[in-house]
């Protein structure tokens, strides 16, 4: 009677992983700097931000002199003590340099914490990459422990089979050990071809991320060693969270608000200006002026020069009651940027300190199954050894196997959902950098 063995377990498992290792395997740093030139949600992130610098560029030239030409050619008749006839074409050269725009300064202001938002948009697209390329890179190495499971389990229980197959045929043994064994390799097989279509949708979403064809992720390196969350209380994780995206964009958004309310109130303020012409052109010019001995007739044909400087004041004294209104509606529109600001702050407390103890369950879960583990290899052991001896029937192994396979499956997922989740609490926080990625990518085999 042939018994399978826990060291032809670890065979049998190595096998099935070995027809899924991969030929030359890239680790979770390269295929991070291959996402960031690939994939498209964050370049349009970091397009957007690089535009940002051209939007202030255009708000600060509000308070930068400008320059105009214009050309014309008129002709000009007038009927009153005189006849003139004059023709002629012109060119002026004109220039304005705001001297005092309040209005325009607080555009200025505004469009620079724009650009602050749009960098906070970008760490946060940045953040969400690196976050979504773990995930699918740890997605692609548990399809593989699931199908490794599946398989090493396939080969146990079609050892199994075969031993009910001989014991029923010497005698030792009932046709319903057979029936039992071969319903569990035919649900085993079941299983199999499931996950390996699991695992060939997860390798598509691996190399769509990249933009590569047959990506092969690293494994784990062995043996296991998890990091707890540093600090290692979630208060300390919360206090960290004045940086978080989304707490700086709502706090830029408030600050935006409050200047849009000094904009508005700078309705009620003078504008000074600087202004500036020269002008020249050519006329032919014909005046006919009525005397008493007789119309006097005056030609002129010649050029023409004219220049002028001089400052504006522009004073605004009635516009509706438009400006007060404007005033009230921003005030309104800033006391709601204040609450928003107020919402994301407990709203990214709650998500860091569920992120927190997210990942403290998932260690502690880590740790059970790893011992789940040693006492279900102890188990199968023990129930290979009852079943030898008679006092264990063979659907008593085929549970033990199936046991075991299931807890090895699961730990694996569990150790990968730990390493994601620690991201995402760095996340959650404003505190995931891409420096993170190199932390667990040492977590990998070389």
């Amino acid at each position: 009677m042939s018994f399978f063995s826990p060291n032809r377990l670890g065979l049998a498992c190595a096998l099935a992983f070995a027809a899924v290792a991969p030929v030359q395997a890239q680790s979770l740093a390269e295929l991070f700097d291959v996402a960031r030139g690939y994939d498209a949600t964050y370049l349009a992130a970091r397009a957007l931000a690089d535009s940002a610098q051209y939007r202030v560029a255009q708000a600060r030239a509000g308070l930068r002199p400008s320059v105009g030409l214009t050309a014309d050619y008129k002709r000009t008749e007038q009927n009153a003590l005189q006849d003139v006839d004059a023709r002629g074409p012109s060119a002026t050269l004109s220039g304005r340099q705001p001297l005092f725009n309040r209005s325009t300064s607080v555009t200025i202001e505004q469009a620079e914490r724009s650009a602050d938002v749009s960098a906070t948009d970008l760490q946060t697209a940045e953040q969400e990459l690196i976050v979504r390329v773990a995930q699918t890179y740890f997605d692609v190495l548990a399809a593989q422990d699931t199908l490794g499971s599946a398989r090493a389990g396939k080969s146990a229980i079609a050892e199994q089979l075969a031993s009910a197959k001989r014991n029923f045929e010497v005698g030792t043994a009932t046709i319903t050990d057979t029936r039992e064994a071969q319903a569990r390799f035919d649900l085993s097989t079941a299983q199999e071809i499931a996950a390996e279509n699991d695992l060939r949708i997860k390798r598509l979403a691996l190399d769509q991320l990249v933009g590569r064809t047959g990506v092969e992720p690293r494994p784990l390196a062995t043996p296991v060693a998890l990091p707890p969350p540093a600090p290692d209380s979630v208060e300390a994780w919360v206090s960290q969270t004045d940086t978080a995206p989304s707490i700086r964009k709502a706090q830029l958004g408030y600050d935006i608000a409050k200047l849009e309310t000094e904009k508005a109130q700078a309705g009620h303020l003078p504008t000074v200006d600087l202004d500036a012409a020269y002008g020249r052109g050519r006329t032919n010019q014909t005046s006919v002026t009525p005397t008493a001995i007789g119309p006097s007739t005056v030609n002129y044909n010649g050029s023409t020069t004219q220049s002028s400087i001089g400052i504006t004041l522009r004073v605004p004294l009635f516009a509706g009651f438009s400006v007060q209104n404007r005033v009230k509606e921003t005030l309104a529109l800033e006391e709601q940027s204040r609450n928003n600001l107020d919402a994301a702050r407990r709203t990214v407390a709650q998500a860091t300190r569920t992120a927190f103890f997210g990942v403290q369950s998932g260690q502690a879960q880590v740790k059970a199954l790893e011992a789940a583990e040693s006492s279900s290899q102890l188990a199968l052991e023990a129930t290979q050894l009852g079943y030898k001896v008679g006092v264990r029937v063979n659907l008593d192994v085929l549970n033990a196997q199936t046991q075991l396979y299931s807890t090895q499956r699961d730990l694996a997922k569990a150790r990968y959902d730990v390493i994601v989740n620690s991201l995402r609490l760095r996340q959650a926080a404003g505190q995931l950098q891409p420096a993170d990625i190199s932390a667990a990518n040492q977590l990998l085999a070389p």
